[in-house]
């Protein structure tokens, strides 16, 4: 293994053990953060001292320095990094299995014991190296799941016969009732009984905006309730709820990827046995036909390094690497080799909608001033706008930034009051304005009764009345993101079937974003488990399916596809943790760009694997039937190690990264 190969191995991993994933606000749609130090792990540690050991006696070495300044440093990234493997390696053994880890040992040691004391080292540093990596994503994914089940609060407030009692959730039974106050989260899945108030339910359905909760209506623990008191009777046991059924099903769909894993080990595992009953055949035939021991053990130790898989692992990393580094200068940061491989695979795309194809947050779409009113499109808004001012309602912001957007002046507000679920009141200008929902009142142009509060294409409707009189209404919508349908139309390109859009929306808002997009596919309403359901079928009927989401709501979605990818902006803890991807800028048509260069990059490492076992195959053959050199053996072992290693670096130019349109994101 060459030392400029290993160097550029390193510099790339050493940018995956912390990707730089944009921090989230902690917020009421999020989980609290956890997360685990890399140094906190002792996997990192040890390999840390060996990777300083190595560094440290690596110019000392190429000095020609004398032994005793660099052998120690040797012998010290010797047993820093491979003690823990061989230890493995040697239960292994205890169990009856040979894994591939104790012989990357053995051929460190052989590789020492010829002379070759830097190669050695150098297989020992990159397997401690990716030993901690695994490690810590085992532990930044157990430390997001964690923190999912904070969402749900401790405590509730249980209600009987004697008045109230604050009880555990975990002490809760069907048939409880509850007591939730405004701005406390729900402890447990039930059923509005008595109350009207709105809950941010993003977490769980992935709405943009809090939903209306008035007798009868559902609701779920770990969302946040608004401004309303309800009383609540639990209809799950608390082990039941949604929000602890997404942690299952993360766990579930997580375990799902075993199979593939099991098949890599067995594959090891062959491996690993047929080349150390190979070298120890090449060792003890020769002896027994009368070979003396140094010219035998020297003859078994070449084939053990020119036998070594290093050159078969770096025909598959460096393009993978290099892959991974040109994806995250534009913004998309994958998390694995692994991952960059499986986005290449896929034939099949779901989206999200809430935050992924749509901005995520409401906007004021129409503006439509009542017949008679004696108001256009400015005064309208400018009047709605002021009444909403004092308001934190995510509407009544989306109204006001949309008056400023267009320099309108706001009238001072008096009197101003909020009604859960209904809107807001005020006086401005002297004149009684109430903005909210519409009741069974006149439509703005026909004057004839309608109680909605959605427009045909979607889109929340907001009534303004000015003195009891209808003057009004604003239509709000969370809007399609600009390069959503560019998105969508790359993904048909490559995957040759049109995306599936799958939303715990409703479905008109569901249908407007679908058409704006050009999605035909549309399924809406859906629960984290419902998602999850949409997915294994179309995984069951064949295909490979990459999931594009934002929430926890999706991350069991992420988790249980062949490829997920979250965006970065505003996502949850649990999706970023969970995803194969993070787009970090929210820049979609980034998507179809990675998964156009995971292709490139699996086309490489095919290639790859061709010349390293050509050169492998070649050496073998030559030292079994007839007499290689060891400097040979050890030049054609490098020498294919550098060939692999500058073909899958061809991936780090520029040219490399395409967008579905020809044109390049700006780098980072």
């Amino acid at each position: 293994m060459s030392l400029h190969a290993f160097l550029y191995g390193a510099r790339v991993s050493s940018t995956l053990d912390s990707p730089p994933v944009p921090t989230v606000d902690a917020s009421a749609r999020t989980a609290p953060r956890r997360r685990t130090r890399f140094l906190a792990l002792p996997e990192a540690r040890w390999a840390l001292l060996a990777t300083a050991a190595f560094l440290l006696a690596l110019p000392l070495h190429f000095a020609d320095a004398p032994g005793w300044t660099y052998g120690p440093l040797y012998a010290i990234a010797y047993l820093a990094g491979g003690w823990e493997p061989a230890l493995e390696g040697l239960r292994a053994l205890r169990g009856k299995t040979l894994d591939v880890d104790l012989l990357m040992i053995v051929a460190a040691l052989g590789a020492a014991a010829i002379g070759q004391v830097l190669d050695g080292a150098l297989l020992i540093v990159i397997f401690a190296t990716s030993g901690a990596l695994e490690a810590l994503a085992t532990a930044r994914t157990a430390d997001s799941v964690r923190g999912l089940l904070d969402l749900a609060p401790a405590t509730a407030t249980r209600v009987t016969a004697d008045g109230e009692e604050s009880v555990p959730v975990s002490r809760l039974f069907v048939g409880d009732e509850l007591l939730i106050r405004p701005g406390e989260r729900i402890g447990a899945d039930g059923r509005v009984l008595d109350g009207t108030s709105e809950a941010d339910q993003a977490t769980i359905t992935g709405e943009p905006l809090p939903v209306l909760k008035t007798p009868g209506d559902e609701v779920f623990a770990g969302t946040l309730n608004g401004t309303g008191a309800l009383r609540v009777r639990v209809e799950r046991d608390p082990a039941d709820s949604v929000i602890a059924r997404i942690v299952t099903l993360v766990e579930e769909a997580s375990r799902t990827k075993a199979p593939t894993q099991l098949f890599i080990e067995k594959i090891e595992q062959r491996y690993a046995v047929g080349v150390v009953a190979a070298t120890l055949t090449v060792f003890t035939v020769p002896l027994a036909f009368g070979a003396d021991l140094t010219g035998a053990l020297l003859r078994a130790m070449t084939f053990m390094v020119v036998a070594s898989p290093c050159a078969v692992v770096l025909a598959t990393m460096p393009p993978l690497l290099s892959a991974i580094a040109t994806a995250g200068r534009h913004g998309v940061l994958v998390k694995s080799a692994l991952a960059m491989e499986r986005l290449g695979e896929i034939d099949t795309a779901a989206l999200d909608k809430t935050g992924t194809l749509t901005e995520g947050a409401p906007e004021v779409t129409a503006v439509r001033p009542a017949t008679g009113s004696g108001l256009d499109e400015d005064a309208l808004l400018a009047l709605a706008a002021a009444a909403e001012h004092p308001s934190e309602h995510p509407l009544a912001r989306a109204i006001v930034a949309a008056a400023r957007a267009c320099d309108l002046r706001l009238a001072p507000a008096r009197d101003f009051a909020a009604k859960p679920g209904h809107g807001v009141t005020a006086t401005v200008d002297g004149r009684f304005v109430t903005v909210g929902r519409p009741d069974s009142g006149l439509d703005t142009d026909t004057g004839t009764g309608t109680d909605m509060d959605t427009d045909g294409e979607g889109g929340t409707v907001v009534r303004v009345e000015r003195d009891g009189a209808l003057v009004g209404t604003l239509v709000l919508a969370d809007r399609p993101r600009a390069d959503a349908a560019e998105t969508a139309a790359g993904l048909t390109a490559l995957t040759g079937t049109s995306p599936v859009l799958l939303t715990g929306d409703n479905p008109r808002a569901a249908a407007r974003v679908a058409t704006a997009t050009g999605i035909t596919d549309v399924r809406a309403s859906l629960l984290p488990e419902d998602k999850v359901t949409a997915v294994r079928e179309l995984q069951r009927a064949g295909r490979k399916v990459l999931f594009v989401g934002d929430g926890v709501n999706d991350a069991p979605a992420l988790a249980a596809a062949h490829a997920g990818v979250a965006m970065g902006r505003a996502g949850s803890d649990l999706a970023l943790e969970t995803a194969d991807a993070v787009v970090v800028r929210d820049e979609l048509a980034a998507i179809p760009a990675v998964v156009r260069l995971s292709r490139a990059a699996r086309r490489l490492v095919v290639q790859n694997l061709l010349v390293a076992g050509t050169f492998i195959t070649v050496l073998v053959l030559w030292d079994l039937l007839g007499h290689l050199p060891l400097p040979l053996g050890v030049a054609g072992h490098e020498g294919s190690t550098v060939l692999v290693g500058l073909n899958g670096l061809r991936l780090l130019r520029e040219s490399a990264w395409r967008r579905p349109d020809g044109g390049r994101p700006r780098a980072l």
